[in-house]
């Protein structure tokens, strides 16, 4: 099963936030997650904990979610 990284604050508003939470502090802390439990949501939440604790680089997608919220920062 492939699950497509969330890379647009469109997609990013449907996900799950308990879920996300969850695998935050799952990948935060190098759990590794069974690819029979992942749903987008927790799957993006561990992404980003793995590279907020520096365990793994940011790929493409991350990159381009980050950018989109910046633009919303943006006067």
């Amino acid at each position: 099963m492939f699950l497509e990284p969330i890379a647009t604050i469109r997609e990013f508003r449907e996900l799950d936030e308990g879920e996300v939470m969850c695998g935050y502090m799952d990948g935060f802390q190098g759990i590794t997650c069974e690819a029979s439990a992942l749903t987008r949501s927790y799957l993006h939440g561990w992404r980003n904990g793995a590279v907020d604790s520096g365990l793994m680089e940011p790929n493409a997608a991350y990159i381009e979610l980050e950018a989109e919220f910046m633009d919303l920062r943006e006067p």
